[in-house]
């Protein structure tokens, strides 16, 4: 079973200021479902972060630890981060994407993946709970960014 699944909302922010905090791995653990430990590995062949630098994340999901690797695919600062799985539980490709809107920024994110092992059988679970979560992470950056509570 594969996975593919996003959520969107409008942050009254200008995409700059937004992408630079949500871009920021640093940030990872503040505003993303159970995320507790986010840690550049690796740094783009140029330094820093960039194409080709890898950030190691350690979650919880159902229950579980998770300690995976995502490996920066794209960067196109202040409009597109993509990211791909290089090493944990199931293949994953996670995009976020920031783009101007009337009320400040349209702010995307995007997962797919496919489900091995235990998260095979508990697919359609795995789905319904990546896209409350990735709601939830819009939701989330939104108030770390403004300071508003919904």
């Amino acid at each position: 079973m594969t996975i593919d699944v996003s959520a969107e909302r409008v942050i009254p922010l200008p995409a700059e200021q937004v992408a630079e905090y949500a871009m920021d791995w640093r940030h990872d653990a503040e505003w993303t479902q159970g995320i507790r430990i986010a840690q550049l590995t690796r740094e783009a062949d140029a330094g820093g972060f960039g194409v080709g630098a890898e950030v190691t994340r350690t979650a919880y999901f159902l229950g579980r630890r998770l300690d995976y690797v995502l490996r920066v695919a794209s960067y196109d600062f202040p409009r597109l981060l993509d990211m791909v799985s290089v090493a944990g539980p199931m293949p994953m490709h996670v995009t976020y994407a920031f783009d101007p809107h009337p009320d400040g920024t349209l702010a995307r994110i995007r997962v797919r993946g496919g489900t091995g092992g235990f998260y095979r059988l508990a697919g359609p679970l795995l789905a319904r709970q990546v896209r409350s979560n990735i709601g939830k992470d819009l939701r989330d950056l939104e108030r770390r960014l403004t300071g508003r509570a919904e």
